[in-house]
Parts: C-alpha cells; sequence; structure tokens
C-alpha cells in the first residue's frame, strides 16, 4: 500500500496543476494543517528537478501566506478559533504564561518553528494571539520558511538521482522517520509551551 501510495504522489507531482494542490497544501500547514508540505514538495521536486527553486518559492510563498492567516486567526479570532486549535494541539492552559514572554524572543521563535519540525501554525497563531509585531513576524517567516523550503529543494536538486534510489530502496524507513520527526515536532510543542 506504502509504494502505491509513493507512485500515485510521484504521478501527481509530475502533473503541471501539482503546483496549485502544493500551495494549497503549503498555505493550510501555515495556519491549521497539521501535515507539511514536503509530502508533496520532495516528490515534485524528484519528479522535476528544473523547478526545484520554483517549488520552493512557491511553497515559501503560500505558508507565508497561511502564516499570516494563522496570525489572523490569532490576532481577530483568538477567543473564537484560536484557543479551539490550541486546545486541539494541548497548549491552551500554557498559552498564557507562554505568551507574557512571547513578544521578547518573538522573531527568534518564529524563526526557529519556521526552520524546524515543530509546527508552524500554532507559533502563527500565538503570534496574532500575543500581537507580535505583524512586520517582525512576516520578516521571520520569510527567511525562516525560505530557509527551509530552500534547503529541502537544494539537497534534492543536487542529490535527486541518489536520494531518489535512497527513498524507493527504503520507502518504509524513510515513512517510518518523517512520521516520527512529525510526531517529534508535536510532541517538542506540547511540552515547550
Amino acid at each position: 500500500m506504502l509504494r502505491r501510495l509513493y507512485d500515485w504522489t510521484m504521478g501527481l507531482a509530475a502533473r503541471r496543476d501539482a503546483v496549485w494542490a502544493l500551495a494549497a497544501v503549503a498555505f493550510v500547514e501555515g495556519s491549521f494543517f497539521p501535515i507539511p508540505p514536503d509530502v508533496l514538495l520532495i516528490p515534485m521536486v524528484l519528479a522535476a528537478r528544473d523547478r526545484a527553486w520554483r517549488y520552493a518559492a512557491v511553497c515559501t510563498a503560500a505558508s507565508v501566506a497561511g502564516g499570516a492567516f494563522g496570525y489572523a486567526i490569532g490576532w481577530f479570532l483568538f477567543e473564537a478559533v484560536g484557543e479551539p486549535i490550541l486546545a486541539f494541539y494541548g497548549h491552551a492552559e500554557t498559552f498564557a504564561a507562554f505568551g507574557a514572554r512571547y513578544n521578547e524572543w518573538g522573531a527568534w521563535i518564529v524563526f526557529t518553528a519556521g526552520v524546524t519540525p515543530f509546527p508552524y501554525k500554532v507559533i502563527a497563531i500565538a503570534s496574532g494571539a500575543t500581537r507580535l509585531d505583524p512586520a517582525t513576524f512576516v520578516v521571520a517567516s520569510i527567511v525562516a520558511r525560505g530557509l527551509r523550503f530552500l534547503i529541502v529543494a537544494a539537497l534534492l536538486y543536487w542529490l535527486g538521482p541518489q536520494i531518489r534510489a535512497f527513498i524507493e530502496r527504503r520507502l518504509g524507513l524513510v515513512t517510518l522517520v518523517f512520521v516520527a520527526l512529525l510526531l517529534g515536532g508535536f510532541v517538542v510543542a506540547k511540552y515547550a509551551l
């Protein structure tokens, strides 16, 4: 089943309209969806390495736009929308203490969440809810998300055939590591905040 899903994703990644799906996934991941855009970015770059930089740019722009939407949720709808989302991720009770220290280190927090497996959407909502300076949020997000997606695209561009062969030979292991990193980010988010 994992092989069929991989083959389907690689087929989707090679389609012309896949960039729209990538943008949509990056946008919703930046604001509330738990699955990172790497699930499409990686196969898309592997399927069309000549478009790696374009895909990284699309991911960056859509993710930052999604982060801005998450920021707006925090700013305008924290009580009605933000608190339930934070509660879903297990952060509602610790948010008050977190908010008191947040703005002092806000740019570094946004940057760190933007380049690591830490759930960026939690930081986007928290930035709006704590009223972090919007320019600080956007600049830190552009730098962090751009760096993150450009590194992924660059590694796949330069090492694409070798990485693709490695992934295809060890699909189960690669999937396990990816899921572990994703879950690890949520665990860190739960206990760090």
